[in-house]
Formats: C-alpha cells, structure tokens, sequence
C-alpha cells in the first residue's frame, strides 16, 4: 500500500524525495501517516481537500480487497 500511496503522490510534489509514509498499524486499523515538503502541502491538500480525498478513495478501495483492517491516511504538516 506505501508503494502505491508514494506513486500517486510523488508525480504531484515538487520535492519526491521528501516523501515519507510511516505506517502504524494495530489490531483495528492501519494508518499511513504521509508527510512531504512544506511547500507541496497545497497541492496534496488541493482545492477544498479534492486531491487528498481522491488519494483516500483510491487507497481504500485498493485497501478493502486486500486487508480486513479498517485503512486510513493522514496527511502530516
């Protein structure tokens, strides 16, 4: 799931090395927590949160045929 979740980001940023995805993971959940440049906060975020919500709904459908965990995703500032 971080291999797919850097794909969709990194084509977005201006800085792809500064992406980083930590996963935390427990008995209900998985948690991508991604963080990128400062400057590329904007434009992972998009217009009235679009482009991060279209990443969350890729990431989860991707995510419900492959786990029974619930998935989440958390954008870092």
């Amino acid at each position: 799931m971080q291999q797919l979740i850097e794909t969709i980001v990194k084509p977005l940023v201006d800085h792809p090395d500064d992406v980083k995805i930590i996963t935390d993971e427990n008995d209900h959940c998985i948690v991508y927590k991604l963080s990128v440049h400062p400057s590329d906060i904007g434009k992972v975020i998009g217009k009235q949160g679009r482009v991060a919500k279209a990443i969350r709904t890729i990431v989860y459908s991707a995510a419900g045929s492959h786990h029974k965990k619930k998935t989440y995703i958390d954008i870092l500032d």
